[in-house]
């Protein structure tokens, strides 16, 4: 058994709510069994740099954890040390997730994307900034929750600008539904916070309502958030204001 896991036995059926993904070869439908949903993603080829192809042979090893199914991660051992710990769903290129670190050295992130170029960016950061506090799996998220993390073990979730699928038909792909938000709130442990940002208008308004439904979660604001100091403004971001669209910000804190 590799070092950074023990056995999945902590978790109860009750403990982890029915959510998984559609299987790898078929994401435009949804399976014929039960505790399978629609995937909120689809991995697209893209283009590696040959900086971000060195960085995933050289620092894959070390940075990058392998998915081990039905295995809780043991974070003391990947990290190295004992500190909270956030997970970040979707890192994109890692430009948020590697100054995030950077600016809170005293917590431990784990970034789980599926996209390789992503990765091999994230890499990158990781070795430029000399960050130590980083790791990532690059497998499904709702995976990787269901299967490799304890309930009550985060302090925090952040899942930044997720695809909003703008068109009516694939609401039903994004990613903030009521199942996968039982399944973060229970992964969270009490006082854990829970921050989602959109700069899509509806979207958020279904965020709001989503997680304002949520039993086990409690709104830090009325209605929206002002942005944290730790979420750093994107440049993707910057450009959306300057053109006047707005970005949303939702903190929810897990309940005892």
């Amino acid at each position: 058994m590799p070092a950074h896991f023990v056995q999945h036995t902590a978790m109860s059926p009750d403990d982890t709510p029915a959510l998984s993904p559609n299987p790898p070869e078929s994401p435009e439908t949804a399976s014929e069994s039960p505790r399978r949903t629609i995937r909120s993603f689809v991995v697209r080829a893209g283009r590696m740099g040959s900086g971000q192809v060195k960085a995933l042979e050289e620092l894959g090893p070390r940075f990058v954890l392998p998915f081990t199914p039905h295995q809780v991660l043991d974070t003391t051992t990947a990290f190295g040390r004992q500190a909270p710990v956030v997970l970040e769903i979707g890192f994109g290129m890692g430009h948020a997730t590697a100054e995030i670190a950077k600016t809170r050295p005293d917590t431990d992130f784990l970034g789980v994307e599926v996209h390789p170029p992503g990765v091999g960016a994230l890499l990158k950061r990781i070795d430029e900034g000399q960050l130590s506090n980083l790791r990532i799996l690059q497998h499904d998220a709702v995976e990787v929750l269901e299967q490799m993390i304890a309930p009550a073990s985060l302090a925090g979730v952040h899942v930044f600008f997720p695809d909003p699928w703008h068109k009516k038909k694939h609401h039903k792909r994004r990613l903030i539904q009521a199942p996968l938000v039982a399944l973060l709130a229970s992964r969270l442990a009490p006082g854990g916070v829970l921050h989602c940002a959109t700069d899509w208008q509806p979207y958020a308004e279904q965020m709001l309502e989503v997680l304002s439904a949520e039993p086990l979660l409690a709104n830090t604001a009325e209605g929206y958030a002002p942005r944290p100091d730790y979420r750093p403004i994107t440049k993707f971001e910057t450009r959306g204001i300057r053109l006047g669209h707005g970005v949303w910000d939702l903190v929810f804190r897990r309940l005892a």
